[in-house]
């Protein structure tokens, strides 16, 4: 049974971090692209961050580049969202997502809920 867990959301106040972690299982993590998207209220889903099969590639929308980084370790088949300065409009539900690296098998976790407020 494919499973994507997130964890690690919750209200912090503005400046501060928060660290998501998305654990697979189910399928073969280490040939998955793995990104993290988020959808806030009455909005669209958006990608925030994306990293390849091996970790040698990542991706950031320019509205989190240089605070924060996604990461993975596919020994313990999971993967991170590390993220710094954060700011109110970061408030959102955060998805994982699993890519095949060559089919269309396509995974989604259930989210995890992240508030920065004051």
């Amino acid at each position: 049974q494919v499973q994507l867990v997130e964890s690690g959301g919750g209200l912090v106040q503005p400046g501060g971090s928060l660290r998501l972690s998305c654990a697979a299982s189910g399928f073969t993590f280490s040939v998955y692209h793995m990104s993290w998207y988020r959808q806030a209220p009455g909005k669209g889903r958006e990608l925030v961050a994306r990293i390849s099969s091996t970790g040698g590639s990542t991706n950031y929308a320019d509205s989190v580049k240089g605070r924060f980084t996604i990461s993975r370790d596919n020994a313990k088949n999971t993967v991170y969202l590390q993220m710094n300065s954060l700011k109110p409009e970061d408030t959102a539900v955060y998805f994982c997502n699993a890519e095949h690296i060559w089919t269309t098998s396509n995974y989604w976790g259930q989210g995890t809920q992240v508030t920065v407020s004051s």
